[in-house]
């Protein structure tokens, strides 16, 4: 049975809750759609999201009071972070509207958004700060033109992803960061230009081992530049320091340029696993709640949104999820010995629960 649906209607917990490896809920993803107008490689592929793939149709995502509701029963278990994610979030219809709700909710310390920047105009930039967005990560694999275009697939023109970033970082965000997905024999090259371009820039860089999300990106251990590879590469040419993580739970570790022009990180899911302080959610555009990015399957909240569950009653739902919850994928696969690391289980796509 599912420990959610067994779980008494009582009030939850007044301090943050922890699961079965004592890892608090504190952080979490929210995905407003599963459509992005890129395809990359590593996240959405375009043989099989191509024009024939089937997404969700737009009854099908929760709304934005849905959303909401959802986030302050969250909330009331010790959600303090919360990031927007997709697909693509910008191409839902006046995004603001959401980032309202979200901003105005007593004890959320931090709301974020995940983006490609490709829509990202100086007045949507401005439009989302106004609406209350603090933070701003945006996913760029490369600088070269034909690189970039042959990680994403689509025509759209890298200029249009540098006008986006800087608008972003004009908007006084309170950060903007720079993600690259780094793989061998895709864009290692890229890793030197990437750091030159940003340097001593109002936004910080940050590395991402190439990950087995979803089932369709071809992942091999193969392909894998590690997060020590990375730091080596930057350190022979612009010298590092290391740094102290902001926050318990902080994925990337970071490192910052001896010369003070800002700092870097890295996220090392794969060569560094840190499922032991992992303290994300994340809801997928449909309202499935998943306890990992590697999940294999996720459970319905949407139905007790049906039966008009109260907030409290929601929250004691999710608690009992979260307590029950003792994923450490990441971990278990670097004990696999195998080169690919693969398995027989699918996990579900990263465009159907964001990053």
């Amino acid at each position: 049975m599912n420990p959610a649906e067994s779980a008494p209607l009582t009030a939850p917990p007044s301090r943050p809750i922890s699961d079965r490896r004592g890892r608090t809920l504190r952080d979490l993803r929210v995905s407003v759609t599963d459509r992005c107008n890129f395809r990359c490689g590593y996240c959405m592929p375009k043989d099989v999201f191509g024009r024939g793939y089937r997404f969700l149709s737009k009854n099908q995502l929760l709304s934005y009071a849905e959303i909401e509701k959802l986030v302050r029963a969250f909330i009331r278990l010790g959600v303090r972070k919360v990031r927007l994610s997709g697909g693509e979030p910008l191409l839902r219809p006046d995004l603001e509207e959401l980032v309202r709700r979200l901003a105005r909710l007593e004890k959320l310390d931090d709301l974020a958004l995940t983006t490609n920047a490709s829509l990202l105009t100086a007045a949507r930039a401005e439009s989302l700060k106004q609406a209350g967005l603090r933070r701003v990560n945006i996913s760029l694999d490369a600088l070269d033109e034909k690189i970039y275009r042959n990680i994403n697939q689509i025509q759209s023109p890298l200029a249009d992803i540098l006008q986006g970033i800087e608008h972003a970082m004009a908007a006084g965000f309170d950060s903007v960061k720079i993600n690259m997905v780094v793989q061998k024999g895709v864009n290692v090259s890229e890793i030197i230009p990437m750091v030159r371009y940003f340097r001593g820039r109002a936004a910080v860089l940050r590395f991402i081992e190439f990950m087995d999300v979803g089932n369709h990106n071809q992942w091999s251990l193969r392909q894998v530049f590690t997060a020590q590879q990375i730091i080596d590469r930057i350190h022979a040419q612009y010298p590092l320091q290391p740094l102290h993580a902001n926050y318990h739970g902080e994925v990337a570790k970071r490192w910052r340029h001896v010369d003070g022009k800002g700092e870097i990180g890295v996220i090392a899911s794969i060569s560094q696993p840190f499922c032991g302080g992992c303290v994300r959610a994340r809801l997928s555009a449909v309202g499935e709640l998943y306890t990992c990015l590697f999940a294999r399957a996720g459970f319905d909240l949407r139905k007790f949104l049906k039966l008009n569950r109260s907030e409290a009653e929601l929250a004691t739902q999710i608690g009992a999820l979260w307590r029950n919850r003792q994923d450490q994928y990441s971990a278990e696969r670097l004990l696999r010995p195998q080169p690919t690391g693969e398995t027989n289980s699918r996990k579900v796509e990263m465009s159907y629960i964001g990053g």
